[in-house]
């Protein structure tokens, strides 16, 4: 009985990561790759995203608090089981790692993203995100991101077009400059 118990949590491991790569394999693989190594710069890479978060936004597109055509109908049959075996088997999947593409831009980037913009109130990045980019369980890591991905959504913090997350992110990136945006997505795309 006492072994049975034991192997309780290992068995629901390996079918929460038999659920989500048959789920994988029916869809997701198409833009964000079989591990979540997305090579297009417009889908998000997902390897090493925090598992809650990804459970989160996916929770989201289906309710429709976050806007994507896309993903609307990729969530529509998603069970909340589903999502947060996604979320686990993403987390665990080796986040992206490269060099950024324009090391000077990635150098100012680097300066707004730990220090903020004191001239334009602009906080520091990583005083939500962490130093290193890796985010907590509710926030999203933004390491390794592509750089276009990223940009692309501040924008739509800044917009007001993305408002299923926290609130602060629409008055810190309100602040921020196009210079701004892109060169903190250079910067953490290459953390």
């Amino acid at each position: 009985m006492l072994a049975a118990l034991a192997l309780a949590p290992a068995l629901a491991q390996d079918s929460g990561e038999a659920r989500a790569r048959k789920i994988i394999g029916g869809s997701c693989f198409l833009c964000h790759g079989a591990e979540g190594e997305s090579a297009s710069e417009v889908f998000p890479r997902l390897a090493g995203q925090n598992a809650e978060y990804i459970a989160k936004q996916l929770e989201n597109f289906k309710s429709g608090k976050r806007k994507s055509t896309a993903m609307a109908s990729m969530v529509t049959e998603l069970t909340p089981e589903d999502m947060v075996a996604l979320g686990r088997f993403y987390a665990a999947r080796p986040p992206h790692k490269e060099a950024a593409q324009d090391a000077a831009l990635a150098g100012v980037g680097r300066y707004i993203y730990q220090s903020g913009n004191k001239w334009s109130g602009v906080p520091s990045c990583a005083s939500c995100h962490g130093a290193e980019g890796a985010g907590s369980t509710t926030l999203p890591r933004l390491a390794g991101q592509h750089a276009a991905y990223l940009e692309t959504q501040l924008k739509q913090f800044s917009k007001r077009e993305r408002n299923n997350d926290n609130a602060v992110m629409h008055t810190v990136v309100e602040k921020m400059t196009g210079l701004e945006m892109a060169a903190v997505s250079e910067y953490l795309s290459g953390k």
